[in-house]
Formats: structure tokens, C-alpha cells, sequence
């Protein structure tokens, strides 16, 4: 495996997931002692200098899953994220909502359900991805008024599955744990990266 091939999933310490972090930010925080405890599987096993007191060598061992002291339970409850093309094109799984046909990221676009023209806005709940096809056929009309229908309800995504959409490389443990802080209704679902 070669570094930084996965990302380490850092939680606080109730284990609300946070963010993704790379090796050399797990190491900094295993090394300023700030991992409250850790899951999943081990990732990575870091070996460093020798101690001149002691004569062993320093080793880190980094799991999949670590939580960091502290909590931030309210930071949550309104969070809306981010809205951007790449985390939109995974939660509707590469499809296009308009035909249904799955495509590479370089042929989808964003699609505003109520056009911007007609005062929609460019928020979760407007938007889908779709393909420059439909897209372009849609135009500047609703689905409705473009004799179109759409295939899956527009949805916000929660902070955990927000966090999973960003996953490069999501490995089971990680989705296992993710999943648990999913809505129970969450499209999310038995769902992987």
C-alpha cells in the first residue's frame, strides 16, 4: 500500500464524523496525543527514531477510524454543505435524473429543477445532475414544462453523509461506521464510492 492511499476518517470524541485527514495529520494528532480512541482497521504502521533514553524505535500505528478529544454536537443540527459538482454527481451516483443513464463526470452537469430564470435557486433541493443532453433539452423550463420527468427527489445531504460523498477511497469499516449516522430513509444507503 503506498502512503496516504487512504484517508483517515477523524470523529470527535461522542463520534460524530468530522472530516477526511491524510497520514501525516493522523500522525501530528496520535503524536499531540489529541486521539481520544481509534477504530476500524489499521491503516498505516509508522516507525520513527530511536529513543536515546530508552534505545526503541517511536511507532505510530494509524487506524481507518480515529476520534479526537472533544465534541461539537450542535455544529451539526443546521449544517448545510458545500454545494459543488463533484459531491452532487456522487449523491445522484453518476446518473443522469432526467434518463437515467450513468456517465463519467466530464458529461454531467448541474441542472436546476426551477430554473434560476424562473427565481429557483442554486441550492440542494434544486438541483440534480443530469446529462448536457437533457440538460440542454430542458433548457430554461421546469421538468414539467419540458415534458420531462424527473427520476429521484433533490435532497440536502447530512453532515455524515456529506463526509461520505468527499471519501476518495471509503473502505468498508469506514462506510459501516458512516452509515450508522445516516438517516434511517437516507438514498445513502448500501451505497459505496
Amino acid at each position: 500500500m503506498l502512503p496516504n492511499e487512504h484517508q483517515v476518517l477523524r470523529t470527535d470524541a461522542a463520534g460524530m464524523p468530522l472530516e477526511w485527514i491524510g497520514l501525516e495529520q493522523a500522525v501530528r494528532l496520535y503524536y499531540t496525543e489529541q486521539v481520544a480512541y481509534t477504530c476500524g482497521s489499521p491503516l498505516y504502521r509508522m516507525r520513527g527514531g530511536i529513543n536515546a533514553r530508552t534505545g526503541l524505535q517511536s511507532r505510530v500505528e494509524v487506524n481507518s477510524i480515529i476520534a479526537t478529544h472533544g465534541t461539537r454536537k450542535s455544529r451539526f443540527n443546521d449544517y448545510i454543505p458545500p454545494l459543488n459538482n463533484t459531491t452532487l454527481f456522487r449523491r445522484d451516483a453518476h446518473l443522469c435524473l432526467y434518463c437515467g443513464h450513468a456517465f463519467p463526470e466530464r458529461d454531467l452537469s448541474r441542472d436546476h429543477v426551477t430554473p434560476i430564470s424562473q427565481d429557483g435557486e442554486d441550492t440542494w433541493t434544486n438541483v440534480v445532475t443530469a446529462c448536457k443532453r437533457c440538460n440542454n433539452h430542458k433548457a430554461g423550463f421546469t421538468p414539467e414544462e419540458a415534458g420531462m420527468q424527473l427520476l429521484a427527489i433533490p435532497f440536502t445531504p447530512t453532515h455524515a453523509e456529506y463526509i461520505f460523498l468527499k471519501g476518495k477511497r471509503v473502505l468498508a469499516d469506514q462506510m459501516e461506521f458512516l452509515q450508522a449516522h445516516f438517516p434511517r430513509t437516507s438514498p445513502l444507503r448500501g451505497r459505496s464510492v
